[in-house]
C-alpha cells in the first residue's frame, strides 16, 4: 500500500513516513539548535544533530551562533513569502525565486557555459561552473589547505575536520555530514527510486546506479553487433567505447588523475575516488533493509544480503568449500595454488590477500587510523578497536567452560585456557624453557 502527500504527490510505503514529511510544508519544526538554528521536527533528532558540534572548538560554536542569529533576523516570517509554487507549495519572498524554483520541475536550463556548452538552471551556476575552466578556487580550508570552487563545499570539507554529521535521519541512527546524502538515505526508509531506465523501465534510489545500469543496455547492444572499434595499441584489448580504452590505457602508463584532497591517495577514475572519499567522512548510504547494517559500497550491500538468505552461489571445485561472493572464493583458491601476489615493499614478504598486506605495512609504517572516541587510544587493525570498546561497556562476551571466567576477546580466553591445559606453545631458543 501506497500513501500519497496531498501537496507535491510524493509516495511513501510507510504512513509514518508520510506524516515525518508533511512537516516540511507545514513548517512545523518544534525544536531548534542554539548553535547553528537548525531546526528539527523530534526532540531526539536534535539531541543527535548537537552531538556533532561536540567536536568543534567553543570558538567555532560561537561564530556559527553569531552566523545562525543573523539569519534569523534577515530570514522574512511565513506570512511574508506571499509568491508560491503551485506545484508543490513551497512560498518564496521574491517572484524571481519562484522562476528559478519551478525550474527544478520543469528541467529547464536556460543559462549555458560557453567553453564546453553545459547548461544550468540559474545565472550563479554558470559563474561557479566557469571556476573548473580558469582554474579559479577562493575558498581554502585553513587546516589542510585544500581548495573549492564553491562555498558551500568548503562547508561540507571542513566537517569531515571536525567529525560534525548535523544532517539527521529521524527514523533510526544514522547522520551525515552532506544534505544530499541524508536525502539518498531517507530514501531506504521510503522506498522511493525516482530515477527509471527508460529502456527496461527498471527504477534506483540513486542517479548514478542508474546510469551505471544504463551501461549494461549499452554494452549488450554492443556484444550483439560485435563491433569494438576502439583498440589498445600496447596490448591490442578492444573496447566499445572511448572511455573504457582510456581507463585501460592508466593501467599501462600508471597515470592516477583523481587524487583525494585529504590523504592523497590517487586513482584510475572519478568513481574510485568517490568511494575512497568515503572512507574518510564515514559515510555509508547503503542499508541492509534486514537488520539496518550500512555500507560505503552498494557491491558490499550485496555480498552482505546473502548473509541473510544463506546464499553461497561460488563453490571451489578442489575441496567444496562455498562462499558469497566470487572474490572470497578467488582468496580462497591461492589457499591450495599457495599464491601470494601482494609483496611488502620494505620487507618482500608476500600475501594472498590486500587487506592482509595493508595490515602488515602498518607494522612498519606505525600508522593506527582507528580511533576509541572514548579514551583516544588508537589502533591499526579495526577488530582490535572493537575488542578494545568492550572495556568501556564492559561486555565480556567469551567464557571459559571449565571455570566460567569471562573475557572481552578471543585470544585472551585462548591464553587462559592454558593455565587449564598446561599448554606452552613458545619456547626460549637458548635453553628451551617453554
Amino acid at each position: 500500500m501506497s500513501y500519497f502527500c496531498e501537496v507535491c504527490h510524493m509516495s511513501f510505503s510507510i504512513k509514518y513516513s508520510l506524516q515525518r514529511h508533511m512537516m516540511t510544508h507545514s513548517g512545523e519544526n518544534r525544536y531548534s539548535c542554539e548553535i547553528c538554528g537548525q531546526s528539527f521536527t523530534r526532540k531526539n533528532a536534535l539531541n543527535k544533530h548537537l552531538n556533532s558540534h561536540k567536536h568543534l572548538p567553543e570558538a567555532q560554536h560561537s561564530a556559527i551562533s553569531k552566523k545562525s542569529t543573523l539569519a534569523k533576523r534577515i530570514k522574512l516570517p511565513t506570512q511574508e513569502r506571499r509568491y508560491s509554487c503551485q506545484i508543490c507549495g513551497s512560498s518564496f519572498s521574491r517572484n524571481s525565486h519562484v522562476v528559478e524554483h519551478l525550474r527544478t520541475h520543469t528541467g529547464e536550463k536556460p543559462y549555458s557555459c560557453e567553453v564546453c556548452g553545459a547548461s544550468f538552471s540559474k545565472k550563479s551556476s554558470v559563474s561557479i561552473h566557469m571556476r573548473n575552466h580558469t582554474g579559479d578556487r577562493p575558498y581554502s580550508c585553513e587546516l589542510c589547505g585544500s581548495t573549492f570552487t564553491q562555498r558551500s563545499s568548503r562547508v561540507e570539507h571542513m566537517r569531515i575536520h571536525s567529525g560534525e554529521k548535523p544532517f539527521c535521519c529521524e527514523l533510526c541512527d544514522a547522520s551525515y555530514t552532506k544534505k544530499f546524502s541524508l536525502l539518498v538515505h531517507m530514501r531506504t526508509h521510503t522506498g522511493e527510486k525516482p530515477f527509471s531506465c527508460e529502456i527496461c523501465c527498471r527504477s534506483f534510489a540513486i542517479k548514478s546506479n542508474m546510469l551505471n545500469h544504463m551501461k549494461i543496455h549499452k554494452e549488450k547492444t554492443w556484444c550483439h553487433t560485435g563491433e569494438k572499434s576502439y583498440s589498445c595499441e600496447i596490448c591490442n584489448s578492444s573496447f566499445s567505447v572511448n572511455s573504457s580504452l582510456k581507463k585501460h590505457h592508466r593501467t599501462h602508463t600508471g597515470e592516477k588523475p583523481y587524487s583525494c584532497k585529504i590523504c592523497e591517495n590517487s586513482f584510475f577514475d572519478n568513481s574510485a575516488l568517490e568511494k575512497h572519499i568515503r572512507v574518510h567522512t564515514g559515510e555509508k548510504p547503503f542499508v541492509c533493509k534486514t537488520c539496518g547494517s550500512a555500507f560505503s559500497q552498494s557491491s558490499n550491500l550485496k555480498i552482505h544480503a546473502k548473509k541473510h538468505s544463506g546464499e553461497k552461489p561460488h563453490c571451489c571445485q578442489i575441496c567444496a568449500s562455498s562462499f558469497s561472493s566470487i572474490q572470497n572464493l578467488k582468496v580462497h583458491n591461492r589457499v591450495h595454488t599457495g599464491e601470494k601476489p601482494y609483496e611488502c615493499g620494505l620487507c618482500r614478504r608476500c600475501f594472498s590477500e590486500k587487506l592482509s598486506l595493508t595490515k602488515h605495512v602498518r607494522t612498519h609504517t606505525g600508522q593506527r587510523p582507528y580511533m576509541c572516541r572514548e579514551c583516544g587510544s588508537c589502533f591499526s587493525q579495526s577488530s582490535n578497536l572493537k575488542v578494545h570498546l568492550q572495556t568501556h561497556i564492559g561486555d565480556k562476551p567469551h567464557s571459559c567452560q571449565i571455570c566460567q571466567a569471562t573475557f572481552a576477546s578471543f585470544s585472551t580466553l585462548k591464553i587462559h585456557s592454558r593455565t587449564h591445559t598446561g599448554v606452552k606453545p613458545y619456547s626460549c631458543e637458548a635453553c628451551g624453557t617453554t
